[in-house]
């Protein structure tokens, strides 16, 4: 069947005009089959600032941290990322989310990038600069805080996502990736079963 030229105009400027518009930070994402709600939010990725679907890490158990440069918690960055290493294989991510908003992440996002990386060596995905509470904080951040009952009180806050999508616990920033209790929880959750998803057709992770 032959469409009219006239009825492509606006499919045609809706398109053109998404194309421009930049990127909020968490913003929400189209749901796809099998990720669950809480994942289903889009990023700028730190290095490139390339959209993300969190959606990609549907099935995993999920480890949601805010971070930050110049913070006394700031070495915990080495920590994350020996738990990410360790326990890759086995289906966790940590995922790291910068924010100025304790005024300790002044940096663009690619001087955080760069000094992650020559630091600490951290190559679990992290992605571009966002608020993480009150009025401004990301729709991911605003929900897990509605979900949880608690917002960061300071950086390096943690938040445990199951493979089934829901919401663990909340840690505070003096939980050290290596507390014995919070790692043994990770590890339970590790043991839980895979959730079946289909699989997402997103871009993997890169850094």
């Amino acid at each position: 069947m032959r469409i009219p030229f006239g009825s492509l105009l606006p499919l045609c400027a809706a398109a053109a005009l998404a194309a421009v518009l930049p990127l909020r930070a968490g913003a929400q994402a189209a749901a796809a089959p099998g990720c669950p709600a809480i994942l289903q939010h889009t990023f700028p990725r730190l290095q490139d600032e390339k959209p993300q679907s969190l959606c990609q890490y549907a099935g995993k158990v999920v480890l949601v941290v805010n971070t930050a440069s110049f913070c006394g918690f700031t070495p915990q960055y080495k920590g994350l990322e020996a738990l990410d290493s360790k326990y890759r294989a086995r289906g966790l991510v940590v995922l790291g989310f910068p924010s100025n908003d304790f005024a300790q992440e002044a940096g663009s996002n690619k001087e955080i990038a760069d000094f992650c990386e020559s630091t600490f060596g951290v190559k679990f995905p992290m992605f571009a600069k966002s608020s993480v509470r009150g009025p401004d904080a990301s729709p991911l951040f605003k929900q897990l805080a509605q979900i949880s009952g608690t917002t960061p009180k300071w950086n390096f806050y943690k938040y445990l996502i199951g493979r089934d999508g829901k919401v663990v616990d909340s840690y505070s920033s003096m939980t050290a990736p290596d507390d014995r209790a919070f790692v043994r929880e990770i590890e339970k959750q590790l043991g839980a079963a895979p959730v079946a998803a289909a699989k997402p057709s997103f871009e993997t992770r890169s850094n």
